[in-house]
């Protein structure tokens, strides 16, 4: 086979999320000279970008101090805060707004727009944006550090033959590698594990949040308005909370988020939103209005006691990829913008070498906001009313209590069918669109060429048809917000089903990678381009 291309530049960046182009652009303002590009898997830059999102400008303020006078296309000033407990048939707007969920001065933006607008800023400044390009393996030096990574090849067959357009992927070499995936990165998994960089925190966690943006009748949305709900449809037993916020041009931006140490093997992400959307209290607001695009994601929510070493030789962790969204603000953008700039300029401080930023992190604001609110999240596996009294308390103290509360992985949480009394989800009847989960799909506007190889690795397919068909009823196929995976009646497998992987209606979410009990999913990156194609999420 003939030796792979080679691109050489001083940085390379993995994901062109709000870390990955604000750590560009702030390389760029202080060290123009040095030549950086930044990767991305996605068709084009905020293609694959999910996230609610309300965002904290300072930030912003410090990277770019002029963008309000020329904001992201869509960027509404926060307005009125609602926090409401609900009911299966009403609700209760508490008098309390929890004071991370107190919005004056913050802006709702669509993430993906805004990476959108934040490209072309990082391009004039001379940094290479390549969207298209999927990072499918780390390369290393011979001394055992990273020296960039190598890009998938594009025209292979599902069968692993080369097609005609067959185009072998790119050595892209570099002095440092940043590492700015978002939630749960393919590379990143991997040098976790090859460094040990997980050896002195506890196992990361994760929620999945699953968006739609609507269209509504003239008159229905109050630009600026924020609303968070928890309570039903979720149990007591299960983290799960609702975001409504209310653009402009009679949009709303609407979600749940489920977190994924959920217990019971039937429960089920994406039904809990679409039940959560016919509640009574939304129904009215909704009815009439018409999805303009949708999907899902996978949300770090391990926090301050689950942060991996965040260097290694020759490489960084930022943003998501690091775990650095705070739980209680509900909020993650302000901490990767924030990362992405404290990772610039210790690299220019200190001629382009990783050795440092781990502490140096630590020592930040963004790991002193972690560590106020580190026991919130965790305290909620202990039920809901236990989780609140915690969170009152936490907050009160301004996070000083003299403990901190561990995190298990998420995959261990799961218990086995009939292990103990599951609750009743109690559903009422949906009438909003979508109908089902492949409807839903549509709305993510995903594209995956079906003749390549599948991008869902699962290590022992035999599990599927016996054992987790026994323990747990193949929880892949609930918890899965895209209809990925089926069991299937096979009349030639061994025991008459078997695993079905409808691989290209994957949004890229990871939850699979995440929460299979077994820990037989792999999810690795598909040909470049290929995945959600989400408009202003």
């Amino acid at each position: 086979m003939s030796e792979r291309e080679t691109m050489e530049y001083d940085v390379v960046v993995v994901g062109a999320g709000p870390a990955g182009l604000s750590f560009a652009i702030r390389l760029k303002q202080l060290k123009p000279e040095v030549s950086v590009c930044v990767i991305e898997k996605a068709s084009t830059v905020g293609a694959q970008i999910l996230s609610g999102a309300v965002i904290e400008p300072q930030p912003l303020d410090a990277l770019l101090p002029g963008w309000r006078a020329n904001p992201p296309p869509i960027c509404v000033p926060a307005g009125e805060d609602e926090f409401w407990l609900l009911s299966k048939t009403g609700g209760r707007k508490l008098p309390v707004v929890p004071p991370g969920m107190r919005n004056h001065g913050n802006f709702i933006v669509s993430l993906g727009a805004m990476c959108a607008w934040l490209a072309p800023q990082a391009e004039a400044l001379g940094v290479d944006v390549f969207p298209g390009f999927a990072a499918a393996d780390n390369i290393y030096n011979e001394d055992g550090s990273v020296a960039g990574v190598r890009i998938g090849d594009m025209g292979v067959a599902k069968d692993g033959t080369h097609k005609s357009g067959y185009t072998q992927g790119i050595d892209i070499k570099a002095k440092v590698t940043v590492l700015a995936e978002g939630a749960r990165g393919s590379l990143t998994k991997q040098l976790i594990k090859r460094y040990a960089l997980d050896k002195d925190s506890d196992p990361q966690g994760y929620s999945i949040g699953i968006k739609e943006l609507w269209q509504l009748p003239l008159g229905r949305v109050t630009p600026g308005k924020i609303v968070h709900s928890f309570g039903w449809p979720a149990d007591t037993h299960t983290y799960g909370g609702s975001f409504m916020y209310h653009l402009d041009q009679d949009r709303i931006a609407l979600g749940y988020v489920s977190g994924l140490d959920y217990s019971d093997p039937n429960y089920q992400p994406w039904e809990a939103f679409q039940q959560w959307k016919n509640h009574p209290m939304n129904l009215p607001l909704l009815e009439g209005g018409t999805i303009l695009s949708a999907g899902a994601r996978a949300i770090v929510t391990g926090g301050w006691q689950s942060l991996p070493k965040c260097e290694m030789p020759g490489a960084l962790l930022i943003g998501d990829t690091a775990g650095l969204l705070n739980v209680p603000k509900v909020k993650g953008t302000h901490q990767a913008i924030r990362s992405g700039m404290l990772a610039a300029e210790h690299l220019v401080a200190n001629a382009l070498d990783p050795a440092g930023f781990d502490a140096k992190l630590r020592g930040s604001d963004a790991m002193a906001e972690l560590k106020k609110v580190r026991n919130i999240k965790p305290a909620f596996k202990k039920g809901l009313w236990f989780g609140m009294l915690n969170a009152a308390w936490e907050t009160v103290t301004g996070g000083l209590s003299p403990w901190t509360l561990r995190n298990k992985p998420d995959w261990s949480s799961l218990h086995k069918l009939g292990q103990q009394e599951e609750p009743k989800r109690d559903y009422v009847q949906r009438t909003l669109p979508p109908r089902d989960r492949l409807a839903g799909v549509y709305f993510a506007a995903t594209e995956h060429d079906e003749d390549q190889p599948v991008h869902l690795k699962v290590a022992d397919t035999d599990i599927c048809a016996t054992k987790c068909v026994e323990e747990y009823d193949n929880p892949c196929t609930r918890f899965c917000p895209a209809n990925v995976y089926e069991m299937v009646a096979d009349v030639s497998a061994p025991h008459g089903k078997r695993l079905q992987i409808n691989s290209a209606n994957c949004v890229h979410c990871k939850t699979c990678d995440i929460k299979d009990p077994y820990e037989i999913i792999t999810w690795v990156t598909p040909e470049g381009g290929s995945g959600p194609n989400y408009q202003n999420l």
